[in-house]
C-alpha cells in the first residue's frame, strides 16, 4: 500500500531568476517526459542536488504542500481543461504504480522526487512545455541559496 500523502516541504533547485517568478508569481513551467507534462520536484534538501540539477544557484522551498498542490492543479485544469493530473513519488528500479512517468532508474534515487503529472485525454493533444501561474506563494514558500544549506 502505498501513501500519496504530500510530504510536508518540497523543493525545487534552479536557476535564482526562475525561481523568483515562481515564488512572486507562481509561474512554473510544465516539461514533457514519459506522453506527460510534469513538474519535480525533491524532497530533501540536498547540496548535491544543486549540482544534479545544475545550472541551479537557489531553491525554492514549499512548505505549505497541500495548499501549493491544490493550486497548481486547479491551475492546469483552467490552461488545459482535457488533461487529467496526479502527483506523487517517483519510485526507483522498479515500475511506479502511478506509471512509467512515476519511474526512475535506480541510480537516481537520491533525488527523492515528487513529481506533478498530466496526461492528455485525447491523443492528438500535443506535448509542448505549458507556462502556468498560480499566483505568488511568497505565504508559505521561501527562497535559500546553496550558501545557506544548514549545517
Amino acid at each position: 500500500m502505498h501513501d500519496y500523502q504530500r510530504p510536508p516541504t518540497l523543493y525545487r533547485y534552479a536557476p535564482r531568476a526562475e525561481l523568483e517568478q515562481s515564488l512572486t508569481a507562481g509561474q512554473f513551467r510544465l516539461v514533457p517526459a514519459n506522453r506527460c507534462l510534469t513538474l519535480s520536484f525533491s524532497q530533501a534538501w540536498d547540496k548535491a542536488l544543486f549540482d544534479q540539477f545544475g545550472p541551479a544557484d537557489a531553491c525554492l522551498i514549499i512548505h505549505n504542500t497541500e495548499e501549493f498542490g491544490e493550486r497548481l492543479h486547479r491551475a492546469v485544469q483552467r490552461a488545459l481543461p482535457s488533461w487529467a493530473g496526479i502527483d506523487g513519488a517517483v519510485e526507483y528500479g522498479a515500475r511506479a504504480a502511478l506509471g512509467a512517468a512515476f519511474t526512475k532508474t535506480v541510480a537516481e534515487a537520491h533525488e527523492r522526487e515528487w513529481q506533478f503529472a498530466w496526461r492528455a485525454m485525447a491523443p492528438q493533444l500535443s506535448l509542448n512545455p505549458v507556462v502556468v501561474k498560480i499566483g505568488s506563494i511568497e505565504q508559505f514558500a521561501e527562497l535559500r541559496d546553496r550558501e545557506s544549506y544548514p549545517a
